[in-house]
């Protein structure tokens, strides 16, 4: 039993019940915390949104950071807002979610071109997309307009996820690598104004905050399920019982790009 008096299987169990739709992170308050980058993302989103004509946030989730930064903006806001997303229950909740700030949002898939015209948006925001597609967002670009992105960055997380995984090798380590972000950027003909990056102290208190992590970023462990992954999960468990909480860290890094005029 957990000094709170709740056993392992009870703990899971709650993990893995808990839904996960959107980027609501509100359940973790108490079970684990992430430190934030400095820059702030959704709030500075919130200022360049709040100095634009028309803007995009390419695979917005459940749409929750958008609406902070819209929010964030106010009474200042786009003449047109779009957003897209991939995965249909986040395009629902999106959906109603941001509808009445005036947003439209197109049910897209994550690897598909962008559909909109050339040249349609002076601001293209994303937060954490999973591959950024640099000749769409290029092609969406007004000249002179702005890419403003935080993005995951290498090896983010990845104390948890070698526990499951066991070492990865250095190409799985290195991908998302915000220098090679950079090259494939410019040569898509974007101009990097700054690139900052940081690494930031994650702590999990408890395993149910595990699953239910797990189950809500599903790229950093695919396929996990409790039953696949019991014997890793009891073990990480046992650990926090034993040690106090798990100790990780992420990795992000912040686009501010902007199209030549």
């Amino acid at each position: 039993m957990t000094p709170a008096g709740r056993s392992f299987a009870e703990l899971v169990a709650e993990g893995a019940a808990v839904p996960t739709e959107g980027w609501d992170f509100s359940w973790f308050a108490g079970r684990a915390t992430e430190a934030r980058p400095s820059w702030g993302y959704a709030r500075s989103a919130g200022e360049r949104l709040a100095g634009a004509e028309a803007a995009l946030d390419i695979q917005t989730g459940g749409g929750e950071v958008l609406a902070f930064s819209l929010g964030a903006a106010a009474p200042a806001r786009p003449r047109l807002i779009a957003a897209t997303e991939g995965w249909a229950p986040n395009t629902a909740r999106a959906t109603d979610l941001l509808r009445p700030h005036g947003v439209v949002v197109v049910a897209a898939p994550d690897d598909a071109p962008l559909p909109f015209a050339d040249g349609a948006f002076d601001l293209v925001l994303s937060r954490h997309p999973v591959a950024p597609h640099w000749d769409e967002i290029a092609r969406v670009l007004r000249p002179g307009g702005t890419y403003f992105a935080q993005h995951v960055g290498p090896a983010s997380v990845f104390e948890l996820v070698e526990h499951f995984l066991g070492p990865q090798p250095g190409a799985v380590r290195g991908a998302r690598d915000p220098l090679r972000e950079r090259a494939a950027a410019e040569a898509a003909g974007l101009e990097i104004v700054a690139l900052p990056a940081e690494r930031l102290r994650m702590e999990f208190h408890d395993i149910a905050a595990v699953v239910h992590f797990l189950r809500k970023v599903v790229w950093m462990v695919p396929g996990f399920t409790v039953e696949a992954y019991e014997p890793q999960l009891r073990a990480l468990h046992e650990r926090i019982e034993r040690e106090g909480p798990f100790v990780a860290h992420s990795s992000r890094h912040l686009f501010d790009a902007r199209k030549p005029r």
